[in-house]
């Protein structure tokens, strides 16, 4: 019999507990100063996180929605302009694309639950005019065959990398092969602010100047009003608080990947479960395990298994992908991503769980499995 343990899905007060005193010093300090808009903590940050990527430019913005959608508007899409997404992603990506006035078009998943190239080919119309790949779960996509497709088709692309900052294919970092990237700083994510908070990165300096001026009411730094534009700012005291945690996020994606690798040892033979490739599997892929994203066999018995535990799980979109959203008017025939929604769930990954917390959810597995495998040989 297993000991009864109890794993929350996130641990947002482990966050705030482990930084608390360099936090609540940072924090202070901006209270004091009175910098709370557009003050140097978030350039500051913005310099530091262009660095730590190898970009010309980090732009703070309100979300990793906005990071998406002040890009796209940027590049002018026109009605009827179609850009090209995944259907297993949140629906932000989608929604970003209709909000700058243009027309998403889903597309499939593959085995590793990212954009499929030859879905997002066989989609190409006289209409299509961009590609967002989406980074999802922590792992770039293979960025070689979509800036190729992109480069035939005359193509931009803006990434969705939201979850995936410090993911790298071929040693290049996720956000950086487009026009422009999204990153989201929501307090799951492996660096979370304890708020909203979101970033674009872009090489690009027209992109960069447009999305600066679009961020503060479309307005230029001389305070001329130079487009319609938002209220769409990273406040300083999150930006303080981003600095400390970007110091240590090099560790923080170290951690993750360990526990990708205990999940990998003990789950890996496992017939009923697909996992993520592990941690150094593939040398082009370096993957930050932002999430732990399976497939597994009799999903929804296994998840209420665990939760009897103590082990909680989520379904990423509440179970759902995009063209499954009927008001969306989205459908389209996906066919890997549909199978596959009804297979995949998250397991808990996060810098706070012990090694021992992660025996115990594979025991748990492992048990419900066993269990399964023996009242189907009786009956």
């Amino acid at each position: 019999m297993i000991a009864h343990r109890q794993i929350p899905f996130f641990d947002y007060p482990s966050l705030f507990s482990e930084l608390e005193d360099e936090i609540m010093t940072s924090v202070r300090d901006v209270y004091a100063r009175g910098a709370y808009i557009m003050q140097s903590d978030l350039f500051n940050f913005e310099a530091e996180l262009a660095a730590y990527l190898g970009v010309r430019h980090a732009i703070g913005v309100a979300d990793g929605t906005m990071g998406l959608l002040l890009p796209l508007l940027a590049l002018e899409l026109k009605p009827g302009d179609e850009v090209l997404v995944p259907s297993h992603t949140f629906v932000a990506s989608a929604a970003a694309i209709h909000h700058a006035g243009g027309t998403p078009v889903l597309v499939d998943c593959g085995r590793d639950h990212l954009i499929d190239p030859a879905s997002a080919g066989a989609a190409i119309t006289h209409r299509t005019k961009g590609i967002m790949p989406v980074q999802l779960n922590g792992r770039t996509a293979d960025m070689d065959v979509i800036t190729d497709i992109a480069r035939e088709h005359s193509l931009f692309i803006v990434e969705d990398s939201c979850q995936a900052l410090g993911s790298r294919f071929k040693g290049k970092f996720a956000g950086t092969f487009g026009v422009a990237g999204s990153i989201s700083f929501y307090p799951s994510k492996t660096l979370g602010c304890f708020g909203d908070g979101g970033a674009v990165i872009t090489d690009d300096d027209e992109m960069a100047e447009r999305v600066r001026i679009l961020r503060d009411h479309g307005r230029g730094q001389d305070g001329d009003v130079l487009a319609w534009g938002f209220n769409s700012r990273l406040d300083n005291v999150q930006a303080a608080i981003l600095r400390i945690k970007l110091k240590r996020y090099d560790g923080y994606v170290a951690r993750r990947r360990a526990i990708a690798s205990i999940y990998q040892e003990r789950l890996g033979g496992r017939h009923e479960l697909l996992l993520p490739p592990a941690p150094g599997f593939q040398d082009e892929h370096f993957d930050i395990f932002q999430n732990y994203e399976i497939e597994a066999q009799n999903r929804d018995e296994l998840r209420t298994y665990l939760e009897s535990r103590g082990v909680k799980t989520i379904l990423q979109w509440g179970g759902k992908v995009l063209h499954q959203f009927s008001k969306l008017g989205l459908g389209a025939p996906l066919p890997y991503a549909e199978r596959m929604s009804q297979r995949f769930m998250l397991l808990p990954m996060n810098t706070a769980l012990s090694n021992d917390d992660v025996h115990y959810i594979c025991d748990c597995i492992d048990g419900f499995y066993v269990a399964n495998s023996q009242a189907a040989a009786s009956a």
